[in-house]
Order: C-alpha cells, then structure tokens, then sequence
C-alpha cells in the first residue's frame, strides 16, 4: 500500500506542475516553437500538455516527496501519462512529439525519452496518420544518419528502433527510406545497415523480396568499408540476414511473396563469405575478426548444403585453420571446421586429402599443446576438436591412425597422452561404429605405449583398454589388455605398500593409477564375458597376498561380477563346468580364513566387509558346497547389518561376535570331515602375516580357538597349540593375551586337549625351570621363567571361564587351581607373578560362581588361596602404595567370599580389619603423581567390594550399625587423612545398602534423617578434609535411601555434588555455606516425609552443641529443606512446627531465631491451614517467639496479606459445612480453632502491618469476614466448646480486653481507619453504628447501617462486597444469612448488584431466603425483593412471576404478622413498577388475598392490605377494570368500615384507599385525605356513604340489600369503633333502601346470625356452569333465602345446576382454581370434590345439593337433601 500511496500522491504533484508549466507557457506560448513553420493547427492544448510532461521528465533534480516518491517515479507516471493519452487521441499525441522533436536545441535525453513514448505508441492498436507516420520516417531516418558523437549514437539508436517498429504496420514507408539510402558502391550509414537487420529480423517474408538486392549492394560496399567499427555492422547484418533467410526457408508455405530457393540465396552470399576469409579475416582488429568468425557458421549453414559452393568452401579451410596461430579464441575457429567436417561426413563428401594433414596437426597440436592464458574456452575448444577427430576419423580412419601412430612415436608425455585421449574418444564414438579396421589400427597405436612407464601415460592406456570393453570391444582386450591391466595393479599396489615417506608425490601418483586401474578392473569384470582363467587366478592372488586395503573392496567387487558371469555361462570352452557351479579357487579354507580376517575390519577399504560377503556367497558352492544354503541365510543378515551402519555406529564385539557365530555356524555344516582342521592350519599360518597389535590379528586368535574347539582329531589340535605356545612371543603383551584367550576358547570342546597340551609343556620346560632364562625351539626369543610362568597361570585361569561348567568342576581343585598355585610358589613372586596369581583366581572363582547349579560345591583350595592372600596383603607395606598387588588382593578375597565354604563371623572381621588397616593408614598421594592417585582410588575401590562381599550375610541396620562401630576409630582419628579414609568407607557401607536394594532391611524409621542431621552440619566444618568427607558420606546415605525408595538419582545430581565438593574446598566461607546449602538441595529431593521430620529434629537438638558455624549450618539445612519440600509436608507439618518452636526459646542467637522463624513461615506459605492450626491452637495470651512469628509475618506484606486470607477462611469455615476429614492434613486443617486467638491474630496483623498498605483489596473481605463473626456471636451458636489444649500460660482468667466482641470491633475500627477516610469514620461514630452492632437488639439495624454507609463512601468494593453477600446467603450457618441478607436489603435498594450482573443469583437466593422458616430471614428477603423496585425498577418486569409468587406465600398459610406485612409491603413496591398486564392471573389472587386481611386483628396488617389495595387500584386498566369493579363491591363495606379503624395509620390508609375505588363506581374520586383534618375526612365519608345509598336505592336495589346484608356481619365485631362504624353504616342503608326490600329482612334470623354455629369470618364461593365466574364468591343474594336453606337447583336461567357453598375461615380457605372444574354438568364438579376429600351422595345424582362448613380447627359437617327430593331443598 506504501508504493501505492507513493505513487499517487506522485501523480497529484505532476498534475500540479502540469497546471503551473501551462500557466507559465500561456504567458509566452511562442517562446519554444517561434522557429517551427509552419505551425501546426491546435490540438486542443496537447502538445501544451506533451510539453510540460516531457519537461517533468527531463528533470533530473526533481524534489522526492514525504511519500518517498522519487525522481525515477515521476518519470514513469509522466510517461504512462502520454502513453495513455495516446490510446485514445494516437495521431494528436505522436504530432505532438513530432513538434517536440523539432524543437531547436533540444537534448539528447530528451529526444531519447520522446522516442521511447513514440515506440510504446506505435506498438498500440490504433491507426495514424499517414502523413504523421512520414513525417516520424523522415524525421528518424535523419537523426539515425546524423554525426555519430557519443550523444548521436544514442539517439541515432533509439531512432533506428523507432523505424523498427513502424516497420511492423508500416514498411513500405520505412524500407522505402532505407532503401533510398542504400546505394551500390556507396557506403552508406552505419545505422541504415544495423536497421535494415532489425526489419530483416521484424518482417521476415515482407523483406524477402528485398533480400537479394539488398546483399548485392551491400557486397558492392566491402571495398569501400574500411573502419573496423563499419565490418562488424556488416558482419553483424549479414549474419541477421542468414538467420533471416534459415526461417524463411523453413517457413516457405507461409510466404506469399515470390519463393527464392536456398541455392539462389546461396549463390548471392558466397561473394561475402568469399570476401570475408580472404580479406577480412586477415584483419589485425580482433573485434573484426571474432565478428566475421561468428558470421561464418550461419552463412555456412546456407552454403555447404550446395554441391558446388561445398568444394570452394573447403578451398578456404588452411586460412581458417591458419587463425589457430592468431590471437582469437580457438573455440570460434574450431566450431566452423566442425561445422564443415561433419557436414562432409553427412554428405559424404570428404574434404581434399592434402588438407588432412594440416588439419591433423593443427587439431593436434591443440590437443597436446598448454592453452594460452588468453584462451577462456579450452576446455569446450577440446570437446569440439574431439568432435572434429571422430568426424575426420569417419572419413579417414587409415590416414588419421597413422598419424596417430607418427605422434606415439615421439617419447614426449604430453603428445602421447593427448593421442591416447583422441584414440580413446575415437572409440567411444558409436554412430556410425566405427569399422573393425579402424578399432584395429587404434589398439596398434596403443599397443605402441604399453612400455612407458610414466603415470599419465599408464592411465591413459588403462582408460582406452576400459573404453573399449564398454564400447562392445571386449574381444579385443584379451591377453594384451587383461595382462597389461593385471601388471598396473600389482605394480601400483606394491608401489603404494612400499611407499617412501619422501616421495610424497609419487604417491599421488600412484594413488591416482590405482584407482584407474580399479575403475578399468571393475569395467572390464562387468562387461567382458568370458574372462580368461589367469585374469581371474591373478585377481584371487591380489586378495591373497596384498596388504594394501584400499583395493581389495573394488577387487572383490570384480571377483564377484566374474564368478556370477562363470557361473552362468555355457561356454564349455572357457574351461568352466557350469553345471557344476564351481569356479577355479584356490584353497578354499585359505581364501576363508583370508576373508574371515579381512572382514573383521568391515568398513575398511571403502567398506570391503560387504564386497567380501557378496564374494562368499557367490563363491559358496565352490568353497564349501555344505555351506552353501546356510550361507545364503546368514550372508544377506550380515550384509544388513553393516548397510545399516556406519564405521562411526558400529560396534566391534558385535561385529566379531556375529562372524565368529557365522563360523560355527559354517563349521558345523563340516562335521565328520577335516575342513575345521584345515581351516585351523591356515588361520594359524596367517598369524604372522598381521602386525601386532591390530583388530585383524585379535579376530584371527579368537577365530582359530573357536575352530580348534570344533576339531575331530585331538592328536592334530595338540599339535597346532603346541606348535602356537612355542611360537609365541610371551614378551609382547598383545601376542601373549590372544594366546591366552585361544586357549581358552578351544577349550570349550576341547578342555582335556588343552590340559594335556599344557601338561605336555610343561614337562618340556621343567628341566630348564632353575635357570634365568627357559630354553625354547626358538633361540632367537629367549623367555624369561616369571613371564612364562605367568602366562600359564593365566591359560589355566581361562580355560576355568570358558570350559563346560561340569568338566570345570572336575578339573578346579585338580589340575587347574593346583597348577596355579603350584607356578605361584615355585617362582621368585615378582609383582608382576603376584597380579598373574591374582587374576587366575579372581577368574577361576568367577567361572564356578558363573555356573548355575552349584548345589553343595566346596572348593577344597578356598583357605589356601586365602592364606596366600593375606599373607600377601600383610607384606604390603602400610605406608605406601608402589603396586596393584593390594588391589587385587583385596578383589581375588572379594570373589573368594562368595564361594563356599563361606567365612566365619570372625574370620569376616578379620580380613575386613587388615584390609581396613592396610588401605586407610596409606598416606595420601601427591597430587602431581597420577599413576599413584590411580592405584590408590583403585585400593579404596577395592577395599569398598571387599567390604561389601563380607557384609553379604548381615545386610541389616544392624550390621551396619556394627560396621560403623568398626570405622570409629578411624572416623575420630587426629589425622585429617585417616578421617577422610574412614568417611570414605561410611559411603562404602551405603553403597553396599544401594548395591544389595532387592534384600535389604531398610533403615529404622527415622534412622536415615538422624544420620544425615549429625553429618549435615559438618560440611561447613573449618577443616578442608573433614568436609569433604561428611559431603561424601552425606552422598553415600542419599545412595542408601534412593535404593531403599527407588527414587531417582540422576547424573544431574551427581554433578551439582561434585560441584559442592570443589566449592567446598575452598577457603571463602560464602561459598561454603552456598555449596551445603546445595548439597541439601540435592539431598532434600530424597527424603520422604518422615525423614524430614527426624532430620530437622536432630538438626534443632544440635543447635547450641557446637559452635555457631555449626549452628549457622543446621538452620541452613533446614530452610533449604523446607524451602524445597515445605509444599509435600502437609502431614507432618504440625511434628515439624512443634519441633521449632520447643526449641525456638532457648536460641540465644538473633541470627539463628530469624532463620528458624523464617522456616515457620515458609511452611506457613506451603501449609497455611496447617500451620495455622498450630499457630493458633497455642495458648493465650501470646507469648514473646510466637509474637515474633506473627511480627515476621507482618514484616513481609504480601505474605501478611495471605494470611489474613488463611486467618479469614478460620472465621469464615465455621459458617460453612464441614467436610469429612480423609487423611491426617484434612484431621489438622479441619481441626477448631479458637476464633477468639484467630481474631486476636488478625487484630495483631492489621496492627502491625505496614502502614502505608491500605489492605483496599483485603477491605471487603476483611470486613464482611469480621461482620459475620460478629453476627455469630449475636446467635445460639456463639458459643464454642472450650478444648483442653487450649489453656493459659499463667493461671487465672483471660484480661477482660480480650474479648470476642471487642477485638472484632476494634479489628473493624482499624480496618477503616486504614482508608483514610475521616469523614467515614466519623459518621460512623456519629450514628452509633458501633454501638448497635454491640447489642444484639439493634445488631441488624447496625449491619443495614453499616452496609448504608458503606455503599454510600466505597463505591470501588461494591463488586466484591456483593459477591461476598451472595455468599453468605447460601450459607448454612443461620446467622450468616440472615446477616448477609440483611446487607442485601441496602443493595437491592441500589443498582449496583444490577450494574454488576450479579442481580439473577441475587434473586434467586433471596427466593429460596423467602421460604425458609426462620421469619427474621424470610421477613429480610421479602423486603430485599421489594427493594429491587428502588435498585432495579427495569428488572421487575422480568422477575414478576417469581416476586408476585413470593409474596403471595406470604400471604397465605400459618405465617408471622411480620413475614405477611413484609410481603404485603413488598407488593406494593412491585405494583409500582408493574402495568395490569404483567400481573397477570395473579390479579385476583391479590384482589382476594389483600380483602382477607382487612379484618385481620393486627393493624399492622390491616395498614399494609389497605395500601395495596390501594395500589391495586392504580395499576388496574381496561380489561381489569370490570373484574376489580366487582372487588370493590365486596371490599366496600370494609373499607368504609375501616375508615373509621383505631389505627390511626391503618384509617388513613383505608380513606385515601377508598378515595382511590371511589370512581369505579362511576364518580369522580374525591381529593386525597392527606393533609386534611380527621373531621373534614369523617364528613366526606358520611356525604360519600349517604349519596352512594341513594343512587344504588335507585338503580342496584339488591346490591344495597347485600350491603347491608354484609354490614350486619360487622355488627358482632371486636373492635368497637368498626362496630360503632358497622351499626352507622346499616342505618345509613337501611334509610336509603325500599319499602319492598325492607319487607324481605329477616330480623329475627339477623339477630340470631352471630349465633348460628358458622364461624363470623367466612367467605362463601358458589359454583354453577351457568354462570360467566367458574368461583363466584359471596353469591347474589337473590339466591339466599336464610342461614339454612337453599333456593331450589334451578338458576334463573332454567338450567339445572349443581350448588356447593364453602363456608371456610379467612386463614385456611380452600379455594378451587378454574382449571379444576370444567364441564356442563355436575357429576365432573362431585368428582373433583371427592378428591379433595370431601364425602357426597352419588355423583350420578346432579340435582343433590351439598353445603360444605369448614370451620377454624379445620373440622366440616355436611348437609344434604333427599336423593331425588322434590323440592330439592338441604335439610337441617
């Protein structure tokens, strides 16, 4: 988008600079043109515009925009501006420019740049104007002819590419110009020429017809072109021309021009060919001569196809060839004379045969010549003249070889090997092939060379002999080739093998013809069929007898391909028996030994080990045909496994292992015949064919034992290994160990064979066993007696390991063991004899502890060899250590323990103290002698294994404990030395533990950590060694513990500790304390639990025993332990705490209390319930260190503030349900507290805690923890058992400040005196809020105070505040609740719950607060729904069901007077906000709930139904308007009545409620009462009363009637004023009724109503299915005739009805819902009626009348009428 930008603020600049350039140029529009004449007519402003674009263009100092659009960028828009114009006005636009190219003075940059439109212009569709298009021609053809400067030539350039492209809509007009120009025997321009070629180029058929013309005129120019510059146009032109005429050729049935042939063509440019060899190509310019070289090949093209041009052309070939000695580059020269030779093999016909021989030679001598430095192309210039020697060898093979055989004869290197290159590419050609005579005449010539000896020239002939098997010529290298081919590969091996370290080139040489050979010898075995027997024979004996490894990987390659094509070849005269399979080898057994041994070596050679496995198993069924399937299987393996590796991936023993199986296995294919033994003979005479030491040699002594032991005839196999011992060089180690290791092998199968041979030996050398020296067959290696001695105390010892387990428990105690102790004692007991008989026992021990099936061997030479022993170890001197002797003493008794008889208690003891004894009272080495510091590690190591092989049988804590006992001495010695020796053992006797895991007795519980505890503080000991020692010893226990737990100890922890031990060896004691700290880093993550425990109480019961740099290191340990495994001690963190803080008094150093208090609380961070407990399960008051614990805490901030979380989820779990505890941490973090130390604790914190921390993300919770605590303390279950750990320090009772109540407080008090907030804290002074939350009267008046206060002054916790309340009210703890509602009550009247989302739960929390039982929280809740019509009016709406149902369950069933007017007062909240649709089915409920009250004995409820039937009355609309009409009507007597109601608020209410109802009688309402006087009100109530009688007397006589009818009820009431009200009432109605409806008053029934046995209270429902109303309540009184009757079952309407009249109490009235009772007729309404309970006569019987009394106590009786009766009439 950036370029973009760029661009297009570039173009509004153009635009502007267009706008103020053609302003200026209207000022002086003539300044420029004033000498063009004639004008041009006006274009409409474009040249203008041309112009001032042209002129953008020419600035080269234009400005760069703030975009970055550039100089280059303006430019190309001016341009593409023109050029774009020109799509539409082409012929305006390209005038324009044409007056812009002649403007005088004019620069060249500028006419460039208007060509370069013009050309983009031509090359668009649209048409021109033709006399534009002339004048362009003209104009161009002028400027291309003009003066050419440096500038001209640029512009003539551009012109020349202008006549081009018009050339392509408009080329009469052009070449009509150029024509003109081009005259004969006239040198035109240099341009006219270079365009003509570019419209030659552009309009290949439309310039054909000019062609001809056009090279005649130009011929007539050469004389007259004398400038180099004008030659090369030509030359350049005329090859454009060739070019031309090729195509047009090719394309002739495109042409529609008269057809020219390629003869006529060619006959008008052999004059220019002619023209250009003979003169121009004689010309000194290179340039010249390059440009006329480079012409020749496509005019060439053109000629040589004519039979009659051909000749004159190969007349002019010497002076081409005469070029070779000139300055150009011989690649041009040669590609031409490789164009005319091949062309005259095509054609066949040669070029004249007295040029061969300058041809020859000049070709020749750019063969075998040095290339001049100036020659860039020598190495294409040599393949092209090895094209033009095959040509000319096609056309003269005869002459050209002996020319060849003329060059062969001089002894110069490089003629030779440059002939033998050609030959060799002579060869190779193979279209046409070459004849027989000419291939005849080739192998003449090479065979000319095969005496010279020089490397160049060898390989050479090698590569001929290679070219000609792969050229189909294998027939002509036999004998000759093969012999020649034979000797260069022995005489290059033994060349390289006997190398001179100074004639390292030479080598090279040698190399480089070696590997030539090799490739020549792979050639030949692939292609040639048919291989002379020597050649193979000669190939076998190379991989016989040469040493030199390099070639024996491609020899053997060759072998295998010529033993595969004699294998499947069927010429019976090559001498090879194919049916057979066999081919001419020469011993088998010792060309497989040879291969044997060579492959043990696979990658050696270029990877020889899989060439010779291939040559195996080619050669299986003539080396052994019994091997020959099984080699088929195992070869391909061992291939695989050597592809699938490399020499870097590979593993010898693997390797030697697998061939050495590859032999058995092949062998014992061979049994029952002598093959093993033959093979034996050779792999024996090979022996000393390998240098020692080599792998080679080391795989052939192992080879030759394995074959031996597979030998048949033991008489034959004594002979070979007598013949090995005495051959054998005992003096060389390496010849001395394979010997050894031989002889043991061939024991495997051949034990007493080799006993004998021994024994045989032995006898030989006995009478010579006095002398220094033993005689031999030998004389030229005389043996010394020790070293023979010792070499066979060594062959005895393997063959114990590796003879048949049986046959060696014959042969151990006698011969073997005997023989050995027998050269032992015998001998002078050198050190070198006393490792000899220390190894042969170690070996014989080891082969019978290897054998399975011991049962009860005892080996009867155990004690003697101990003796020896330990005789030996004695000797040693205890001082110094000058030998192994000790070590291996101490390693043989290793071994010896473990064999039965097994040693005593005692005899345990005893060796295991003088070895001690010998190993620690060494002196340590000098650190400059290493060869002394190894045999003292290996000493110590010694000493270790023996230790642990004697401590076998009592791998128990106890013997451990008794083998510490045996070191103490040496753990307490004064010497460091000894110290460090006897640590050094303690982690010996671990590692026995680590070695021993799977038998072991672990440590005793606690064992571990008391170990480490004591040597833990050591390593910050003041001596060097001695911590040294304890790391070490420290590390040994950690050995112990990872193998008892099969924990992890990597190499990772291994190197942390060597790093500690080299820190802790120096000096600085911050880098000691750092390097143990470490080190219990690296030990702690091995501990479990219960260790720690026992570690960290050993490290405080050491605290004070030594001095502080051991006590600085005790509580080192412990923080870096706790530290890493604090968050894991979750139950043993209460034994941990305990531990501290017993001992946490008596630490006198303020250093060490910090750290260990620094421990409390790092245990507190991982464990902060735990501690916690512990913390506060101590007693009160506090005491001095644990204040300081708790002071520490408040120290750090943030950790303070976690545990005042800690110490608030303490407060806050008592008003949660209590878990069941499933481990010993839920036992301790469920544990009770005393909440009294828990906010003791918090008030400490808040104290003293930083000042400057307002704890505001604390505040809320804090407060709301401390409220609840408080409100707990207000209830049943404020008193908590006291537990009898909690008790006081000092005798007596707790001071009187430390008091639930009051620490609460006062915490509170700091908490907000900590917001800085003074006008808060005052206010809350001010209004007593303290005070109230004291008493638990006023305690929730004060909550809802101080929840006021709070929301009003701290509007950033509202939040948190809120969903801390929604918290508490889901509590189960009672009083959380009720206090968390309370606060809720001041939210609901706020938005903030609505603002915070958090309104939905808010709600349906206070729903299920509504139904509880407890009426201080339901009476909370009701007001907090109410409420919401304050905080939340929008809300209610879509919360009305569930409010309206809330309250209206308050208002029914046995509930507190509190709980109803709550829910009343509720209601009348919510109707504020509601319209009558939202009220929905919910209305009538109301209407009649709210009526049922109005008689209520409590004002309160009296007051609060009056209001909302008042608000009832408001929300009622249309479609309620007739329904509550008729609520009126039945609450209007008790309106009226109550106006006159005790309560003084109650009779307000009711007033101003009537006022409201009054216009539903149709009359304007009167004024509110508010604000009038009791008497005023009285009187509009008398005047309201009188005048309603008075209309209803006259329109609704029978509801008057029922009025008074109803006020006769009231008559009997408890209040006196309502009956006094009652009694005025019935006589105002009575004055206003009728005559006629007086007469129907019953008066003495009235008088006796009060006493009719139904309740006072009663609210009568009818039902009838004629009647709109399913549930009529109070019936018309048309129906009533007495207290105890019924009108007849037949309404007025006529229909038969049934009637049930419910008589219920206004408290437990049941009345039946509309959905109940559907139908038209009466048996559906009995039905439902008997399912309520209620007992009837028949339901089929409809016209039976019930009338059902529920009385108060809930009980009924009922009255029927007769089934069937005829008057239908209830009786009595």
């Amino acid at each position: 988008m950036r370029p973009l930008r760029r661009g297009m603020k570039a173009v509004e600049e153009l635009e502007e600079e267009m706008t103020e350039a053609a302003a200026d140029s209207n000022e002086d529009p003539l300044e420029e043109t004033e000498d063009l004449e004639p004008l041009e007519p006006d274009d409409g402003g474009t040249f203008q515009q041309v112009t001032n674009l042209l002129n953008i263009m020419d600035s080269g100092a234009a400005k760069t925009d703030a975009a970055g659009a550039g100089p280059d960028m303006r430019k190309t828009l001016a341009s593409v501006i023109i050029t774009e114009k020109a799509t539409s006005e082409p012929s305006v636009v390209m005038n324009a420019l044409i007056r812009c190219l002649q403007v005088p003075k004019i620069s060249t940059q500028r006419k460039v740049n208007i060509y370069n439109i013009l050309q983009e212009i031509i090359q668009q569709e649209g048409e021109l104007e033709e006399q534009g298009v002339q004048r362009l021609v003209a104009i161009a053809s002028k400027e291309m002819r003009e003066t050419l400067e440096a500038e001209g030539y640029v512009k003539a350039e551009v012109a020349s590419d202008t006549l081009a492209a018009l050339s392509r809509n408009h080329f009469s007009l052009v070449m009509y110009e150029l024509q003109h120009h081009l005259k004969p025997l006239n040198l035109t321009d240099e341009f006219v020429i270079i365009t003509l070629a570019k419209l030659a180029n552009g309009n290949v058929f439309e310039f054909m017809p000019y062609m001809g013309i056009t090279l005649a005129t130009i011929f007539t120019m050469l004389r007259l072109a004398n400038e180099a510059k004008m030659r090369q146009v030509i030359c350049s032109a005329t090859e454009t021309f060739c070019e031309t005429v090729q195509f047009y050729l090719r394309h002739l049935e495109d042409s529609v021009y008269p057809v020219m042939t390629e003869d006529q063509f060619a006959v008008k440019l052999f004059p220019l060919y002619r023209y250009f060899v003979t003169v121009w190509l004689r010309n000194q310019n290179p340039e010249v001569k390059l440009g006329v070289i480079k012409s020749l090949k496509p005019m060439l093209n053109l000629l040589l196809p004519n039979d009659d041009l051909r000749d004159q052309v190969y007349d002019y070939i010497p002076l081409l060839l005469a070029e070779y000695r000139g300055s150009l580059e011989a690649l041009f020269i040669t590609q031409v004379l490789r164009q005319i030779l091949e062309m005259s093999v095509t054609t066949n016909t040669p070029v004249p045969e007295m040029q061969l021989h300058t041809i020859f030679t000049e070709l020749h001598v750019q063969v075998c010549a040095k290339v001049p430095a100036q020659q860039q192309y020598s190495s294409q210039n040599l393949v092209e003249i090895v094209q033009c020697f095959i040509a000319l060898a096609r056309s003269y093979p005869k002459e050209l070889m002996k020319f060849f055989f003329s060059q062969i004869e001089m002894s110069k290197e490089a003629i030779r090997v440059g002939t033998l290159t050609l030959i060799r590419a002579v060869v190779s050609a193979d279209e046409p092939r070459m004849n027989i005579r000419t291939i005849s005449l080739a192998i003449r010539v090479v065979k000319n060379t095969l005496s010279d000896t020089r490397f160049k020239v060898r390989m050479a002939i090698l590569r001929i002999i290679g070219q000609l098997a792969l050229s189909g010529y294998q027939d002509r290298i036999k004998g000759w080739g093969l012999k020649y081919v034979s000797v260069q590969l022995t005489l290059s091996t033994y060349k390289l093998t006997n190398h001179r370290e100074s004639f390292y080139q030479r080598d090279l040489e040698e190399k480089m013809v070696h590997k030539v050979t090799m490739d020549t010898v792979r050639i030949i075995t692939s292609s040639v069929s048919g291989m002379t027997n020597e050649f193979w024979v000669r190939l076998l004996c190379y991989i016989m007898e040469t040493d030199y490894t390099e070639a024996l990987t491609p020899i053997c390659i060759s072998l295998t391909n010529l033993a595969e094509r004699q294998l499947h070849t069927k010429d019976a005269a090559a001498g090879v028996a194919s049916k057979s399979k066999h081919v001419d080898l020469p011993a088998p057994q010792k060309l497989l030994a040879r291969l044997l041994v060579l492959m043990s070596s696979p990658y050696k050679g270029e990877g020889r080990g899989i060439a010779m496995l291939n040559l195996l198993r080619t050669l299986s069924q003539s080396i052994a045909p019994s091997m020959a399937d099984m080699w088929e299987v195992e070869i391909p393996l061992l291939v695989k496994y050597l592809e699938e590796h490399t020499e870097f991936t590979w593993n010898q023993k693997t390797w030697e292992d697998k061939l050495i199986q590859f032999l058995r296995n092949s062998l014992k294919k061979t049994r029952g015949s002598n093959w093993s033994l033959r093979l034996s003979k050779e792999l024996n005479n090979q022996i000393e064919s390998f240098d020692s030491p080599s792998l080679e040699k080391g795989f052939l002594y192992r080879a030759l034992g394995f074959t031996l032991a597979m030998g048949l005839e033991a008489d034959k196999v004594e002979v070979l290994l007598l013949e090995l011992l005495y051959k054998t060089d005992y003096s060389n180690d390496f010849d001395r160990e394979g010997v050894i290791l031989c002889f043991g092998l061939c024991a495997r199968g051949q034990v007493k064979t080799v006993l004998n041979v021994l024994h045989d030996f032995e006898e030989r050398i006995q009478e010579s066993e006095q002398s220094w020296q033993i005689g031999a067959w030998r004389k030229d290696h005389p043996w010394r007696r020790e070293t023979v001695k010792s070499a066979l105390m060594v062959i005895y010892s393997c063959v114990a390991s590796y003879c048949h387990p049986q046959m060696l428990l014959t042969h151990v105690d006698n011969p073997i063991t005997a023989k050995i102790i027998h050269h032992y004692s015998s001998s002078c007991q050198d050190i070198c004899l006393k490792m000899a008989f220390m190894k042969s026992v170690m070996q014989v021990t080891k082969a019978i502890k290897n054998i399975k099936d011991l049962e009860d061997f005892q080996f009867a030479q155990k004690m003697t060899l101990t003796g020896i022993i330990t005789a030996t170890i004695k000797e040693e001197p205890t001082d110094s250590l000058v030998s192994p002797v000790r070590t291996m003493a101490m390693e043989a008794l290793s071994h010896l323990s473990n064999l039965k008889p097994f040693y005593s208690m005692e005899e345990n003891n005893e060796l295991m103290d003088i070895s001690i004894h010998s190993v620690i009272s060494l002196q340590p080495p000098a650190e400059d002698n290493e060869s002394i510091q190894t045999l003292y590690a290996n000493a110590m190591h010694a000493l270790e294994q023996l230790m642990e092989g004697l401590m076998q049988r009592q791998l128990d804590p106890k013997g451990l404990q008794e083998m510490v006992h045996l070191l103490e001495k040496w753990i307490l010695s004064e010497k460091e030395g000894e110290r460090e020796k006897a640590t050094n053992l303690h982690l010996h006797l671990m590692q026995i533990y680590v070695q021993s895991i799977g038998v072991c007795i672990p440590l005793k519980l606690g064992q571990f950590g008391m170990l480490v505890g004591l040597m833990a503080p050591c390593t910050c000991d003041s001596h060097r060694r001695t911590r040294i020692a304890s790391m070490d010893v420290l590390s040994s226990l950690l050995d112990l513990h990872a193998s008892q737990t099969c924990s992890s100890w990597g190499p990772s922890k291994e190197l942390e500790l060597a790093k500690c031990k080299e820190d802790l060896q120096g000096p600085d004691v911050e880098k000691i304390f750092s390097a143990s700290s470490r080190i219990a880093k690296v030990a702690c993550v091995q501990f479990n639990c219960d260790e720690v425990v026992s570690l960290i109480q050993k490290l405080c019961e050491n605290i004070g025993a030594m001095d502080l740099q051991h006590d600085k290191a005790s509580v080192t340990w412990i923080g870096t332990f706790l530290q890493m495994r604090a968050k894991e001690l979750e139950d043993k963190v209460a034994e941990i705490l305990g531990a501290i803080l017993v001992h946490l008094p008596v630490v006198d150093h303020l250093e060490v209390r910090r750290c260990l208090i620094e421990g409390i609380l790092l245990l507190a961070h991982y464990h902060q319930e735990t501690v916690l407990t512990s913390l506060l399960r101590q007693p009160l008051p506090m005491e001095r260190h644990l204040t300081e614990v708790w002071l520490a805490v408040a120290e750090n901030v943030p950790f303070a503030r976690t545990m005042l979380h800690g110490l608030m989820g303490r407060l806050q779990s008592r008003f949660t349900p209590k878990a069941n505890a499933t481990s010993k941490a839920d036992i301790w973090r469920l544990a009770a507290v005393d909440p009294l130390m828990t906010l003791c604790t918090i008030h400490l914190l808040i104290q003293k805690i930083d000042v400057n921390d307002k704890l505001l993300d604390l505040f809320p919770d804090l407060i709301y923890t401390l409220l609840l605590q408080l409100s707990s303390s207000q209830g049943p279950e404020a008193m908590s058992p006291v537990l009898k750990t909690w008790r006081l320090v000092h005798a007596g009772m707790l001071p009187e400040e430390i008091n639930l109540q009051r620490i609460t407080i006062q915490s509170m008090q700091l908490l907000f005196r900590r917001l800085n907030s003074e006008q808060l804290v005052h206010t809350l002074e001010e209004q007593g809020v303290w005070a109230l939350l004291q008493s638990s009267s006023t305690f929730l008046q004060g909550v809802g105070l101080l929840a006021r206060l709070c929301m009003r002054s701290m509007e950033g916790y509202r939040q948190r505040l809120s969903e801390l309340v929604l918290r508490g009210m889901d509590s189960d703890v009672l009083s959380c609740r009720i206090s968390s509602t309370a606060v809720c009550v001041e939210f609901m009247s706020d938005p903030v719950l609505y603002q915070e989302k958090l309104l939905k739960p808010t709600v349906l929390l206070l729903e299920k607060g509504a139904d509880q039982e407890d009426e201080a929280l339901r009476v909370l809740s009701l007001r907090a729904l109410g409420n919401m019509a304050l905080g939340a009016p929008k809300k209610v709406r879509q919360y009305r069901k569930l409010l309206l149902e809330k309250c209206l369950d308050s208002l029914r069933g046995p509930v507190s007077t509190s709980v109803t007017s709550e829910g009343m007062e509720a209601l009348a909240k919510i109707l504020a906000e509601l319209r009558e649709g939202d009220v929905g089915s919910s209305f009538s409920v109301l209407c009649e709930q709210c009526r049922a009250f109005f008689d209520s004995e409590s004002e309160l409820l009296r007051l609060k139904a009056f209001v909302l039937f008042g608000r009832l009355a408001k929300v009622v609309g249309i479609s309620k308007k007739h329904f509550f009409k008729e609520e009126v009507k039945k609450a209007w007597i008790p309106l009226l009545l109550h106006c006159q109601d005790p309560c003084p608020d109650a009779a307000q209410a009711c007033v101003a409620t009537v006022f409201q109802c009054a216009h539903f009688w149709g009359w304007k309402a009167p004024e509110s009462s508010s604000g009038r006087s009791d008497s005023s009100t009285a009187d509009e109530m008398t005047v309201l009363q009188t005048t309603l009688c008075s209309i209803l007397t006259q329109k609704k006589p029978a509801v008057l009637y029922s009025f008074l009818l109803g006020t006769m009820t009231y008559v009997s009431s408890n209040l006196p004023r309502i009956r006094s009200a009652a009694c005025d009432l019935a006589g105002v109605i009575m004055k206003q009724m009728s005559a006629h409806h007086l007469k129907k008053l019953d008066f003495p029934a009235l008088r006796d109503w009060p006493a009719r046995g139904l309740p006072r209270k009663t609210t009568i429902w009818a039902w009838s299915p004629s009647v709109p109303q399913a549930f009529c309540p109070a019936p018309h009184h048309e129906y009533l005739r007495n207290a105890s009757s019924l009108i007849p079952s037949t309404d007025p309407h006529g229909a038969r009805v049934l009637w049930v009249i419910f008589v219920s109490p206004l408290e437990a009235s049941r009345r039946p819902r509309w959905g109940d009772v559907c139908a038209d007729t009466a048996p559906p309404a009995v039905s439902w009626l008997q399912t309520q309970g209620f007992p009837f006569l028949s339901p089929r019987e409809p016209r039976a009348v019930t009338m059902v009394a529920w009385g108060e106590q809930g009980a009924f009786h009922w009255l029927s009428g007769p089934r069937g009766g005829g008057d239908g009439r209830a009786g009595s």
